[in-house]
């Protein structure tokens, strides 16, 4: 198995579990010193700055299935579907000069990159598709970073089960050039299922990292103070690792 399907797979056996590992402080801990663990080693084996495997266009699967929340019905979502996110506003906030909101025409304006990547999820199955959108650099370099910003979080547009899904990576995944906003899957208009009208492709990260229904990118000093701490919605709910590279 190569390396990046075998971490991926024990992402998933160790996520299967962590519920109950990480109910006890021993678990916490333990769940700490992997994550810690991952990073060190996904730094040694490969620089996280090393670009994530690209496919030829025929590689991509004949179906991308939607994962988690598949249609939002939460406060004005459903109207957006309906207005075809014609008054959808991606803001750019937080630690910045200069905070920006975006339009979906605008966002398709920028300059777009495409890759073909493959998904990686927690619960074993993988797809391949090509997306396209632009690098988030593009943005925070609009938005102008403060110095002390160290992490970027993405805000959602959907409750699961009863919470606002959000997440976050540090700088160096906000400015690896494969990290994109994605608004295409496979050459047309992200669906709904698959997190339309925005979702984050952190290609170097497992499935849960790829925030979807993105309304806004938050700068932020630190992570304390964001959700309950841990950096994201399962890091939070179900203790996952909030370094989720592969």
């Amino acid at each position: 198995m190569k390396r990046r399907g075998f971490i991926a797979g024990l992402g998933a056996l160790w996520v299967a579990g962590c519920n109950k590992v990480a109910d006890s402080e021993a678990g916490s801990k333990l769940l700490s010193a992997a994550q810690d663990w991952h990073e060190g080693a996904h730094r040694l084996l490969n620089n996280r700055e090393a670009l994530a495997p690209e496919y030829p266009r025929s590689a991509i699967s004949p179906t991308f299935r939607g994962n988690g929340s598949t249609d939002p019905q939460n406060d004005d979502y459903p109207q957006h579907v309906a207005e075809s996110f014609a008054n959808w506003q991606l803001e750019v906030r937080g630690l910045v000069e200069t905070p920006m909101a975006y339009s979906l025409e605008n966002i398709r304006k920028l300059p777009q990159r495409t890759q073909v990547t493959r998904h990686d999820c927690v619960e074993g199955w993988s797809a391949i598709g090509e997306w396209t959108g632009p690098q988030l650099s593009l943005l925070l370099d609009a938005a102008k970073l403060k110095p002390e910003a160290k992490y970027i979080v993405f805000r959602c547009a959907d409750d699961y089960k009863g919470f606002r899904y959000y997440e976050s990576i540090d700088l160096i995944d906000a400015y690896h050039p494969q990290t994109i906003i994605a608004h295409q899957l496979n050459g047309e208009p992200l669906p709904i299922k698959n997190g339309a009208p925005y979702r984050m492709r952190i290609e170097r990260q497992l499935g849960y990292k790829q925030a979807k229904y993105v309304t806004a990118i938050e700068a932020v000093a630190s992570l304390d103070d964001i959700g309950d701490g841990k950096g994201g919605y399962w890091e939070d709910r179900a203790g996952y690792q909030w370094y989720g590279g592969i």
